[in-house]
C-alpha cells in the first residue's frame, strides 16, 4: 500500500487542571467543553490576560510590602530586615518583564514567527532567576559585612512587626501567583510565586533575629541574613531548574503516558509511534505520529481527528496537537519503529 500521512491540526483549549480537582468539575458541569478554533484563541487569550492580572496585582502588593519595610530599616538599621526588604523589591521589579511578556505572548503569528511570541514568557523566566540570583549575593554580602563590622539595631517592635508585614504581603502574593502559574502553565509565574514565598518566610526569620538581638545577642541579626541568603539559593535552584526545562522543552513524563494511555485505546490505532510534547510559553503542544489497522487507511482522517479530540481531553494544558496516521503495512515504519499499545 502505498504511504499514506494524514495531519490533523488540533484545537485544544487551556482548561485549568490543578489540584482543586472539585471546582474544576464543577465548573465544567456550566461550561460546555468545546473543540472549536474560536474557543482555543479565546482560552489562549484568558490565561493572558489572568498573567497580566497576577503581575499587576503582585507588583502593587509587594511594592507596597518593600516600602513599609524600608522605613523600617532606616529607623532600625537592621541589616536581617534590609536583606528581606532588598529582595522584596527584587521580587516585585520581576513582575514587570512577566507583564512585558504576557502582553508579547499574545500577538498572533507571523511567517517569521510562525509558532507565536510565547516564548518570550520564558524569556522571561530567565529574568526571575538572575533576580533571584542578585537578591542572594546582595543579601549574602550584607550580612558578611555586618558580622565584620556589627552595628546596632534600634527598635526591635518595630523590625519584628515589619518581618510580620513582609510574610503577609509575600505570602499572599506567593499563594494567588502560583495559583494562576499553575492553571494557566506558565512556568515563569510559578517560579515568580516561589520567589515571593520564599521571601515571606524569610521575613518571618528577621522576627527571629529582632528576638535574639533583644535576648543580648547581637549576631543574631546578621546570622538571620545569612540564613536568608541560603533560603534564597534553595529557591534559585528550584526555579533556576525549572525555567531551564522549559527552555530546553522538557515536559512532565506524566503528560506523554496519559497522551499515549488515551491514543492507545482508541478503535484502530495498533500502536504509538512517537509522541512529542512542548510548552511555548503557558501553552502545550504536540505532535503524534500513529500506526493504524491497514485496512483502515481510508479513515485515517477521522482517526486522526478521533486521536486529537482524545489528546485534548487527556493532557491538561494541551493547545493544539498534530496528529499523523501511517498504515500498518507501510514499509518506512520497520518492525521496531512502532511503540506497541
Amino acid at each position: 500500500m502505498a504511504h499514506q500521512r494524514t495531519p490533523s491540526h488540533g484545537h485544544g483549549h487551556g482548561h485549568g487542571h490543578e489540584v482543586g480537582g472539585v471546582w474544576r468539575r464543577l465548573g465544567a458541569m456550566f461550561r460546555p467543553h468545546s473543540h472549536d478554533a474560536a474557543d482555543s484563541i479565546d482560552d489562549a487569550i484568558e490565561s493572558s490576560a489572568a498573567g497580566i492580572r497576577a503581575v499587576k496585582v503582585s507588583l502593587v502588593a509587594l511594592a507596597i510590602t518593600a516600602t513599609l519595610q524600608l522605613v523600617i530599616v532606616a529607623i532600625s538599621g537592621s541589616v536581617a530586615l534590609l536583606a528581606d526588604t532588598v529582595h522584596n523589591f527584587s521580587d516585585a521589579l520581576t513582575a514587570l518583564p512577566l507583564w512585558i511578556a504576557f502582553v508579547i505572548g499574545r500577538r498572533a503569528a507571523t511567517r517569521r514567527y510562525t509558532y507565536g511570541y510565547g516564548r518570550a514568557e520564558d524569556l522571561a523566566g530567565l529574568f526571575v532567576v538572575a533576580m533571584i540570583a542578585i537578591s542572594a549575593l546582595i543579601a549574602g554580602w550584607e550580612s558578611i559585612r555586618r558580622l565584620i563590622n556589627p552595628v546596632t539595631v534600634h527598635n526591635l517592635g518595630w523590625v519584628a512587626a515589619a518581618g510580620v508585614i513582609g510574610f503577609i504581603g509575600n505570602e499572599a502574593v506567593a499563594m494567588y501567583r502560583i495559583r494562576v502559574g499553575r492553571r494557566i502553565g506558565s512556568a515563569a509565574l510559578v517560579a515568580d510565586g516561589l520567589h515571593a514565598r520564599t521571601d515571606g518566610m524569610t521575613s518571618l526569620a528577621v522576627v527571629l533575629g529582632a528576638g535574639g538581638v533583644a535576648l543580648g545577642f547581637p549576631l543574631a541579626d546578621p546570622l538571620i541574613g545569612l540564613l536568608i541568603t541560603i533560603a534564597i539559593l534553595a529557591v534559585l535552584r528550584t526555579a533556576g531548574r525549572d525555567v531551564f526545562r522549559r527552555l530546553m522543552d522538557a515536559v512532565d513524563p506524566a503528560d506523554v503516558d496519559s497522551a499515549e494511555t488515551a491514543l492507545t485505546a482508541l478503535p484502530g490505532v495498533q500502536a504509538v509511534r512517537r509522541v512529542r510534547m512542548r510548552w511555548i510559553g503557558h501553552e502545550l503542544h504536540a505532535d503524534v505520529d500513529l500506526v493504524i489497522d491497514a485496512g483502515d487507511s481510508a479513515q485515517a482522517h477521522r482517526l486522526a481527528h478521533e486521536a486529537e479530540h482524545e489528546l485534548t481531553h487527556a493532557v491538561p494544558r494541551l493547545r493544539t496537537a498534530v496528529v499523523h496516521a501511517y498504515p500498518s503495512d507501510d514499509p518506512a515504519l520497520g518492525p521496531a519503529a512502532a511503540r506497541s499499545g
